[in-house]
């Protein structure tokens, strides 16, 4: 069957190839993929533990084509939205069904690809938050996959949201998701927030710390920075209250939280927010213009029948 492998040597390391096929657990299905969606971690921290050949790609919707032989999934047949930590950038994957979950069938399977990563990161990480209603909430990186939904998300929980970002550019339509205030970085917030969702890292989230109130949280989720945080204890010991900071994991299991996107999606109570969508033929271009910050939002490529 054909796949993107990685191919170092190749433009944003992919490349369309023949693979053999996935050879399905018992507790996994066989799906025929018709979208996938691409994360920035999966594109920018390959190099140093890929190897040339492998199949990669962790969002992908399509339409079962074998059920899992344990007899939990859906029948064949069925649309569904998947995910799993390799294989999705393939015609076919396997995949356990304790990661994936039923579509409508007129649903659009590229919107529903966007939601995996990024959509049950933005859900779980302003759940981690606690009750965040009538709270102040800081998102860092609001322009990306992540910060788009976690707007949303944050949004409809009752949070006033405040939305940073690298330019204005990048900041249009947030206030249509529901952003409140969109700033050009944490340094320009003014006064505290209750709770921060960094997908920046770096200098961004020791600023975004800075600003926590008494008894906050700060969830580092990503790096798009690429560089690494220093924050001053000793002159956070001066501040009064205590706050935290903690490192942000998906987790697994990720089916129930995907089946409450998808019905949100479904009800046009949510916003894929699709920056860029090509068939998988064009994956080098969408790559590096996600990499290089030209895609607000999400990528999504189409894989053909």
């Amino acid at each position: 069957m054909q796949a993107l492998v990685y191919d170092p040597d190749q433009p944003a390391g992919l490349r369309l190839a023949e693979v053999v096929e996935p050879a399905p657990r018992p507790d996994q299905a066989l799906v025929e993929v018709r979208a996938i969606s691409l994360n920035f971690g999966e594109l920018a921290y390959r190099t140093g533990h890929a190897r040339p050949g492998e199949v990669h790609g962790w969002d992908a919707a399509g339409v079962v084509a074998a059920a899992a032989e344990d007899g939990s999934g859906p029948p064949p047949g069925t649309p569904v939205v998947t995910f799993g930590w390799n294989g999705a950038w393939a015609r076919r994957r396997a995949v356990s069904t304790a990661d994936m979950a039923e579509l409508p069938v007129a649903l659009d399977p590229g919107a529903a690809a966007a939601l995996p990563v990024a959509g049950v990161t933005a859900l779980r990480a302003v759940r981690r938050l606690g009750s965040v209603l009538g709270r102040r909430v800081l998102i860092t990186g609001a322009s990306g996959g992540v910060g788009r939904f976690a707007v949303q998300l944050a949004a409809r929980a009752g949070a006033d949201v405040v939305a940073s970002v690298g330019s204005p550019a990048r900041g249009e339509g947030l206030d249509r998701l529901g952003a409140t205030a969109i700033v050009i970085g944490p340094r320009n917030v003014t006064g505290s927030v209750h709770g921060v969702l960094d997908n920046v890292g770096g200098q961004q989230l020791a600023d975004a710390f800075a600003l926590l109130e008494p008894g906050g949280v700060a969830l580092s989720i990503g790096k798009a920075s690429g560089r690494a945080t220093t924050i001053d204890f000793e002159a956070e010991r001066h501040r009064p209250g205590d706050r935290r900071i903690e490192p942000f994991v998906i987790g697994s299991g990720l089916a129930e939280d995907l089946g409450y996107l998808v019905r949100l999606l479904d009800r046009g109570e949510l916003d894929s927010q699709i920056g860029w969508r090509g068939p998988w033929e064009r994956a080098p271009e969408a790559a590096e213009a996600l990499l290089s910050r030209r895609v607000a939002g999400k990528a999504v490529l189409d894989v053909p029948a």
